[in-house]
């Protein structure tokens, strides 16, 4: 199952490169990561398969996960409105997302605090 995990860090030149080569040099490839931040911190979100290895490593380059979330991973085709069919059927299950954001391999991450809910009107299994 994969995790989305956030990690806080300075909103400097080479952050992203710390957290990628931490979770690389344990193994663990990242599936998707993106970041937000346009003052002194910043949000990463990386999609990881190993959550608890995830962890560790990072904690090994004292680096430390603030939040993890349960997300839905939807497998798409790449073409023009996939993305708006799939936000079309969370609204009409009255589903509030939290966040979204793309992952290698052509799928699309959705969180929300109702992952049951998100699980139904997508029609697949949270984290898959």
């Amino acid at each position: 199952m994969h995790k989305d995990l956030v990690i806080e860090v300075d909103n400097e030149p080479g952050a992203l490169a710390r957290v990628a080569a931490a979770v690389s040099d344990a193994g663990v490839n990242l599936a998707a990561a993106t970041c937000l931040g346009n003052g002194e911190r910043a949000q990463m979100h990386i999609l990881v398969h190993h959550p608890e290895a995830t962890r560790h490593a990072l904690a090994l380059s004292n680096l430390a996960v603030s939040h993890e979330h349960d997300v839905v991973v939807v497998d798409v085709d790449d073409e023009p409105g996939v993305l708006a069919d799939l936000a079309r059927r969370v609204a009409r299950a009255g589903v509030d997302l939290d966040f979204v954001y793309v992952a290698t391999n052509n799928r699309v991450v959705f969180s929300a605090q109702d992952v049951a809910g998100l699980e139904a009107a997508l029609g697949v299994t949270a984290g898959v």
